[in-house]
């Protein structure tokens, strides 16, 4: 998925890392993305009070809704893009020349390196019903300079809990449960059902921050002195320094649990791009204007592309976790 929009408020310097456990309740923003999709998504991350979440440096919910997705060709650099659908179908084709439908319990996973160009369409002639998360994840330096590589598994673990839940492992790993997709820092994303009346509790690394994000229903995350509700496409940043986290539910309902190490270096992102300093970006920017061999080219495109927005009139600065 591709940024129409460019929030400045993501370029300005935020207080020290997270040292801690810590309960911050987040509402996504609504953002659309206009064009002739039409579509509206929500955003989670980033937030002005929180950057990221391990590696994770980016999520957006696009559903459900009914739309016709059409998501020209458009670069990216230092990233994965991690695509995990709930309703409808999407095509996917990128300058490596794939070309697949991804659906429902189906992952693709898009490792953009030094960079990549890629689409995306939902399929059919007309507006469909469709929901997923797209979701970025920064490269460490041993990797966001190297090649362009894309991985579709249809086969996910699933970790089994107590009460009838059980958590997907999607990227990453949970408790001992590992997904066969290549990830380049420690890192865990868990689709997590809990059917009505269900308390799980679901293991955690200490050493690890967390996320807990909602999908479907209205659980209750057991954070902090007081329960806390996480509704739709609300995130509930967990910190540090946690061995598990226990959530309720009434109804049943769907959570999706972002974690990871705390990222090695802070990161500059702006439009499609991670990288760490502001003449980095400017280069990318610049290579994908003039149309350089740096992001290739996706297979079955012709000349449709979507242009880069203008740069900002200040340098980008580095984002960096709140306390």
């Amino acid at each position: 998925m591709t940024r129409l929009d460019v929030d400045p408020t993501e370029t300005s310097e935020a207080p020290p890392a997270c040292d801690g456990p810590r309960s911050l309740l987040l509402e996504a923003r609504e953002v659309p993305l206009g064009g002739v999709r039409g579509m509206t998504v929500h955003r989670s991350l980033p937030q002005r009070e929180l950057p990221m979440v391990g590696a994770w440096c980016f999520l957006d919910r696009f559903g459900p809704q009914v739309t016709t997705m059409r998501v020209e060709p458009h670069p990216h650099i230092g990233l994965q893009t991690v695509t995990w659908p709930f309703t409808g179908e999407t095509r996917h084709r990128d300058a490596l020349g794939s070309d697949v439908v991804i659906k429902r319990g189906q992952l693709n996973i898009m490792t953009s390196g030094a960079g990549i160009s890629h689409s995306e369409y939902s399929v059919g002639d007309g507006p469909v019903a469709t929901d997923a998360l797209q979701l970025w994840v920064a490269l460490p330096e041993s990797r966001r300079h190297g090649a362009r590589d894309f991985e579709r598994h249809v086969d996910l673990p699933v970790l089994e809990l107590d009460d009838g839940a059980a958590a997907m492992v999607v990227v990453g790993e949970l408790a001992g449960i590992r997904s066969p997709a290549t990830m380049y820092t420690p890192i865990v994303g868990a689709e997590v059902f809990l059917p009505a009346g269900s308390r799980v509790r679901l293991p955690l690394e200490p050493a690890w921050e967390y996320a807990v994000v909602g999908v479907d229903g209205a659980p209750l995350v057991h954070a902090s002195d007081a329960p806390t509700p996480v509704g739709e496409n609300a995130l509930l940043y967990l910190g540090l320094g946690r061995d598990d986290v226990e959530i309720e539910t009434e109804t049943d309902a769907t959570v999706f649990l972002l974690g990871g190490e705390p990222f090695e270096s802070d990161i500059v992102m702006w439009w499609n791009f991670v990288g760490r300093d502001h003449d980095e970006i400017v280069a990318a920017r610049e290579a994908w204007e003039a149309g350089t061999e740096r992001f290739g080219h996706v297979v079955t495109h012709g000349d449709e592309r979507i242009p880069a927005p203008p740069m900002p009139t200040v340098r980008l600065t580095q984002r960096r976790r709140r306390s």
